[in-house]
């Protein structure tokens, strides 16, 4: 593959990870381009798409045709939105910074400006932050919430900032650092905040979907919440050990209460609910333990097999691509 020369690189890249988005892409590339053209610096798009199950690629083709900013990455199958931006920041030639966006237009582009604005000032990484979800339950506000208040309590020294998705700008430098991380379990909201470097927050209101639906149920971001936790702390280990310590001190405890009324009052036999009680709790205890156990020892297995985080069917390109081995 070959590989450009610096100097012909785009000063700014925007990736956009894609899955069922044909209802709304074009509309997107639209204000996208509306967008970078009052910025004034030079520029490249990098669709991905994940494996899209409607007209996704034929909209990404159309825009390929009509702009010499666009590059095209589609992969084999689906991966999944971490797997599939991972891919994007890969093929991304920008050499001065990349913005992550969501292509339904709940993140606004019109809100890339005061990225680069504040790039522009030396700011590494630039958030953008969820002043108001429009369009969205008060339930996943509420678990949403709950979710980026319980990482900031328990993360291993990595902080998330709240209220904050993908939506962001990197400088190259955090970029690179970035994709030096191949981790297959790939939770980017974490491994964008694990990398550090000067970041700072510009505040934007986060608008309803334009069009299609989004692929994320409340399994989905339960799965996700999973992810995130278990990949950026050990804290559920170290409470089922606590819970497991606690448990056996008040087994302790009772053992000594029964020894006591055994000599006192005689050894009256218990009752047979009880005993069950007792039973069922402490299984209950042995299968979560058991289940938390099990989901750390799944991501080692997935480590070691030492898969590629994803497969690319084909790149269409208005201008070579930087290979990302080099």
């Amino acid at each position: 593959m070959s590989v450009v020369e610096p100097a012909a690189r785009p000063v700014l890249g925007i990736v956009v990870p894609c899955f069922n988005e044909a209802a709304g892409l074009a509309q997107f590339h639209a204000r996208l381009t509306t967008v970078m053209a009052q910025i004034g610096l030079s520029w490249c798009v990098v669709y991905v798409n994940d494996g899209s199950r409607d007209a996704t690629w034929d909209v990404m083709e159309a825009l390929a045709a009509a702009s010499p900013d666009v590059t095209l990455v589609n992969l084999s199958r689906n991966f999944g939105k971490e797997i599939a931006l991972t891919a994007g920041l890969d093929h991304v030639r920008a050499q001065g910074a990349v913005v992550v966006i969501d292509a339904d237009l709940q993140d606004p582009p019109e809100v890339i400006p005061e990225l680069v604005a504040v790039w522009q000032e030396g700011v590494d990484m630039v958030y953008a932050r969820r002043r108001s979800r429009s369009g969205e339950s008060w339930m996943k506000k509420a678990t949403a919430s709950l979710f980026y208040r319980l990482m900031e309590r328990i993360g291993d020294r990595v902080v998330m900032p709240p209220d904050t998705g993908d939506f962001r700008l990197l400088s190259r430098r955090a970029l690179d650092s970035l994709l030096a991380l191949r981790e297959r379990h790939r939770f980017m909201k974490g491994l964008f905040a694990w990398i550090g470097y000067p970041s700072q927050a510009v505040l934007y209101d986060r608008a309803p979907r334009t069009g299609g639906r989004s692929s994320f149920n409340y399994w989905s971001l339960w799965n996700f919440a999973l992810e995130g936790i278990t990949s950026f702390t050990v804290a559920p280990l170290k409470i089922s050990m606590y819970l497991g310590l606690l448990v056996a001190a008040l087994a302790v405890l009772y053992g000594g209460i029964i020894v006591v009324r055994t000599l006192i009052i005689g050894n009256p036999v218990p009752g047979y609910p009880s005993l069950m009680a007792v039973i069922l709790f402490l299984g209950g205890i042995q299968l979560t333990t058991l289940g938390v156990i099990g989901e750390y020892l799944a991501r080692i297995f997935n480590e070691t097999k030492q898969r590629p985080l994803y497969l690319v069917e084909r790149v269409v390109q208005s201008h070579p691509v930087v290979d990302p081995a080099n």
